[in-house]
């Protein structure tokens, strides 16, 4: 008799946010494969609650110190742990109780969860490309000595993910990543130095969180992405091509050597992306909607306006230079996209916030791990220092 598979028991690291709430419900709808470790937020208490009710994890952690009491209290009646504070979730990611996190954080607050998590030899489904921007060549590094898969669960990094599997042997001549171009497609700076914070939120395919929204605004995501991807599967700078394929049905392409492409398509919904990295290697069946070829006919593409979405060509410049650029490039962009949510700055501001920061800090060929830390600091005070102008 056959042993029936045990469930996949999965850490969410940012439950509360776009993806953590999207992997719940791919996890609701498969109560016989994945069961709930971990769930952590930052601040949005009551739905850190009303999860943890539900699907009740061993460990809960909030991040911020002072809404620690009304988790502990509202959990009092479950044998739910519940601990609080930045080292805490270091210290979740340290347990020895899950198979797999789902790295959701967002930002650069994702690095050293995600760190310890492949320390301790733990799958990875990376939904925060921050880790790899930042860090990229350490993490990277750390996950082939530990022999830990890292599965991207970013749409475009799970297509070319998907289109590489069983093709282990055959050498990548180039990724070509999608951009739907954003809120702005084909809109000039006249246009832009006018933009507000609600209009840029709205983007035209894809239902995300606002950080990830006004970076693909700006086409930062976009940049993010390319970086993300250099690490994620080992390629050099001018391997990796950016193109706008504005419906979002084909997620992204691979090129091989022979000048055959692959490209994994599908309708814009994260739970595709976010299921299969929960369930690889296998596929699991669900009720998703079916893209109709007949209902979408025109597939279209064009190239990327670097002139006038000037952070993607910012983060194209820091991919090529390397060392601590990313880092610097998405601390700035961090403070920037902070600035502009709160109606500090101007949209066009913020590709000059994240220029000035690239020009002022020094330049790190090999950093260490803390040079990473210390650049992070510098970039994102240097920035903030910039919000005052």
């Amino acid at each position: 008799m056959q042993d029936l598979p045990t469930k996949k028991r999965i850490a969410i690291f940012g439950s509360t946010g776009s993806i953590g709430t999207q992997a719940l419900d791919v996890i609701r709808a498969n109560p016989g494969l994945f069961e709930v470790e971990i769930l952590t937020a930052q601040t949005n208490d009551e739905l850190l609650i009303t999860q943890a009710m539900e699907f009740r994890p061993n460990a809960v952690v909030i991040g911020d110190d002072s809404r620690y009491q009304k988790v502990k209290d509202a959990l009092s009646s479950t044998d739910i742990k519940v601990f609080a504070g930045e080292t805490a979730l270091e210290e979740a990611a340290d347990f020895d109780t899950y198979d797999m996190m789902l790295a959701a954080i967002v930002g650069f607050a994702g690095l050293k969860p995600t760190l310890k998590a492949v320390e301790k030899g733990k799958a990875i489904a990376l939904a925060n490309k921050e880790t790899l921007v930042v860090a990229g060549d350490i993490v990277m590094q750390k996950a082939v000595e530990k022999r830990v898969p890292i599965i991207p669960v970013d749409s475009e990094h799970s297509a070319i993910f998907q289109c590489l599997v069983g093709e282990v042997r055959n050498p990548i001549e180039k990724v070509i990543l999608t951009a739907s171009g954003g809120p702005f497609l084909g809109k000039k700076p006249n246009f832009l130095v006018n933009v507000k914070r609600d209009h840029a939120l709205q983007h035209p395919n894809w239902s995300m969180g606002a950080k990830i929204s006004i970076d693909s605004a700006t086409l930062m995501n976009k940049g993010l992405e390319m970086i993300e991807a250099r690490w994620l599967f080992n390629l050099q700078p001018n391997q990796v091509e950016v193109v706008i394929h504005p419906q979002s049905i084909i997620h992204s392409m691979v090129q091989f050597e022979d000048g055959s492409i692959k490209a994994q398509m599908g309708l814009p919904d994260m739970k595709l992306p976010i299921q299969y990295a929960l369930a690889f290697p296998g596929r699991v069946k669900n009720d998703f909607p079916r893209l109709n070829f007949r209902k979408n006919p025109n597939l279209t593409f064009e190239e990327p306006d670097v002139k006038t979405f000037r952070n993607l060509s910012l983060a194209i410049e820091a991919l090529n230079t390397g060392g601590n650029m990313p880092c610097v490039l998405n601390a700035a962009n961090e403070i920037a996209v902070w600035a502009f949510l709160r109606n500090r700055i101007g949209f066009l501001d913020m590709t000059a916030m994240v220029e000035k920061t690239m020009q002022h800090v020094a330049f790190i060929q090999k950093p260490t791990l803390q040079e990473y830390f210390d650049s992070d600091g510098e970039a994102r005070n240097f920035a903030a220092s910039l919000i005052n102008l």
